[in-house]
């Protein structure tokens, strides 16, 4: 598994997109502070037959990525300081396909997080943005931010790369 914004150097890599079709989906969980809660989701994401699935409102602290005895991978990003309320967090869990196929991953905050996957096709790349907005009663300052942060993000990408942008929006 890679690090943060570490490239994979495999000579052999699975692609994500392959002849069977990769099922990519989001789920606002409410929570993962709870114990179990992530097993949980894994036999959902598995029962369901999902290769990449984006999490929001875990309430996860930091970043960082974890394996789950079943075979998963989450990667996360939340508040930065241990002392922060378990308020927000983002994160992707990744079948082991999804894995496989995992170029890089980058945690922007608590409510923003990309993965990069490789495609069967060898120019272009799938970047995932996983989001969990401000509801509509939070300041306009963090709405701003919020959202020039995820615009930024979607118009930086790589010649022919996809770009899916998964979570929760607000009006």
């Amino acid at each position: 598994m890679t690090a943060c914004m570490e490239n994979r150097k495999e000579t052999v890599r699975s692609k994500l997109l392959t002849s069977r079709r990769p099922t990519i989906a989001t789920w606002n969980v409410r929570t993962m502070y709870a114990g179990g809660k992530a097993a949980v989701i894994a036999e959902e994401m598995k029962r369901y037959g999902i290769s990449l699935l984006g999490l929001g409102e875990t309430r996860w602290l930091q970043s960082g990525q974890v394996k789950l005895a079943s075979g998963e991978t989450i990667l996360y990003s939340g508040h930065p300081e241990d002392s922060a309320p378990h308020t927000e967090g983002v994160a992707f869990m990744l079948s082991k396909e999804a894995q496989r196929a995992l170029i890089s991953w980058e945690p922007i905050n608590s409510r923003i997080i990309t993965a990069k996957f490789q495609t069967t096709h060898k120019k272009i790349n799938l970047q995932v943005v996983q989001c969990y907005a401000p509801t509509n009663d939070t300041d306009d300052e963090t709405k701003d931010q919020f959202y020039n942060q995820l615009y930024t993000i979607l118009q930086d990408r790589k010649g022919k790369d996809l770009v899916s942008r998964r979570g929760s929006m607000r009006n």
